[in-house]
């Protein structure tokens, strides 16, 4: 028989537990020292119990020293490349092509290097390795004589610098950039081991189509047997809900969608009674949503102008019926610009801007799993139906209200109304 004193400290077991996990969803990566120590320190005391369960559940592994916490994510669809790598927040811009193959190249010097090494010093060993055949082969090249690309070193700099696998020591990126110095850091080694989360090691990866190496460096070990096939068709249907702002059924493969119908009540109960996570299931999908509105890197509805453009072409998108091609795209951006332009920025207000306020609202969207890209043009998705104006409604003398399809009764949770328009932190 369990006493009250009992109560409350499994009440606060289970709270703990649920921050620490909700932490590691938010930031896979964990320091001893800096903005999340105290997370960092939450995640230690609880690293057993949240080790098995990831294990258990996702097949992400989890390792923990004094040092730093890493949570080792993989993607429930490795094709997803609507959530790119940032230098610092959601508004900065994202990692082109060639930063990524400079984070590479970063990564491999600071792995053979120092404890300490200087930017300059790390350039040069930049631009040594881009001169391997492979990479000039594929279109790849870097001098850093130009100042874009010292600007694109420097942001993967700061990448690093964000993450811990380097501690500025003296100096700093901009006087590289312009030329009039350099920078010094301290490598963090235990922190840049980590950092890799592959299943395989990329050099035993043998397939040269893009998305076929990816699918490899995640890929699981071999199914024999009809348990291991059903833990990782649960591993890929956790990760998804855990990650991804809607799970949609059609996405799923037979069998997925077969374990998902016998086994939903059980993966979600799972997920909601470590995550705090709520289940919204619908005809089409389920997303799991956070009533604290914390576990998300992308959000909507959001204020200011890109915000207001975004929404105000979820609802143009949401009466569509198929298709919508850019130029309609841009037409109508220019549309809600006479109309809405008095609450812009003036710089959104300019003519020939409409192809990058549109882009810019079409890739939040798709993010959210709101919409698709096709040839064709952009394509709504059922989760986007809760954005459509639908008729006028009196509600009294001299007012007048608009309602919304697939958006809940006034006394549902605001969070849950909001379902499927924020999208959990995806960071690996």
């Amino acid at each position: 028989m369990t006493t009250p004193l009992t109560e409350v400290l499994e009440g606060q077991r289970a709270a703990e537990l649920r921050q620490a996990a909700r932490a590691l969803l938010k930031e896979p990566l964990l320091l001893a020292h800096g903005a999340h120590a105290d997370e960092f320190r939450l995640v230690r005391q609880h690293a057993a119990e949240l080790r098995d369960w990831f294990d258990r559940n996702t097949g992400w592994s989890l390792q923990a020293d004094t040092e730093a916490v890493r949570l080792r994510k993989t993607p429930g669809n490795p094709s997803d490349a609507t959530h790119p790598a940032r230098e610092a927040s959601r508004a900065a811009a994202p990692f082109t092509r060639r930063r990524y193959v400079l984070l590479c190249l970063a990564l491999a010097a600071l792995e053979r290097g120092e404890a300490q090494i200087a930017l300059g010093r790390l350039a040069e060993q930049v631009v040594m390795d881009a001169s391997d055949p492979r990479l000039v082969e594929a279109g790849v090249e870097f001098t850093l004589e130009r100042r874009e690309e010292r600007l694109d070193l420097a942001v993967v700099v700061r990448l690093l610098l964000r993450l811990g696998v380097l501690r500025r020591v003296a100096g700093d990126e901009d006087a590289y950039v312009s030329g009039a110095g350099d920078a010094l850091y301290d490598v963090e080694r235990r922190v840049l081991a980590g950092l890799l989360a592959t299943r395989r090691g990329p050099s035993l990866v043998t397939a040269a189509a893009f998305e076929e190496r990816i699918t490899e460096l995640a890929a699981e070990t071999a199914l024999e047997s009809d348990e291991l096939r059903f833990r990782a068709i649960r591993h890929r249907l956790t990760r998804r809900l855990l990650d991804d702002p809607v799970l949609y059924y059609d996405e799923l493969s037979d069998a997925e969608l077969a374990y998902l119908t016998r086994q939903r009540a059980f993966i979600v109960a799972r997920i909601g009674e470590l995550t705090g996570l709520v289940a919204e299931v619908r005809a089409e999908g389920i997303a799991m949503v956070d009533p604290f509105d914390e576990l998300t890197d992308v959000r909507m509805p959001e204020q200011g102008t890109h915000g207001h453009i975004t929404l105000l072409l979820a609802e143009h998108l949401a009466a569509a019926e198929g298709p919508v091609g850019p130029d309609e795209l841009h037409a109508r951006v220019r549309e809600l610009a006479r109309e809405h332009g008095g609450y812009w920025s003036k710089s959104a207000r300019e003519p020939g801007l409409e192809p990058e306020l549109a882009e810019r609202a079409v890739a939040k969207l798709a993010a959210l799993g709101l919409v698709t890209r096709t040839p064709e043009g952009v394509v709504p998705r059922p989760a986007l139906a809760r954005y459509a104006v639908g008729d006028t409604v009196a509600l009294e003398a001299g007012t007048v209200t608009t309602s919304t399809a697939g958006t809940r009764g006034a006394n549902a949770p605001a969070a849950t109304t909001r379902a499927a328009t924020t999208r959990k932190a995806k960071k690996k």
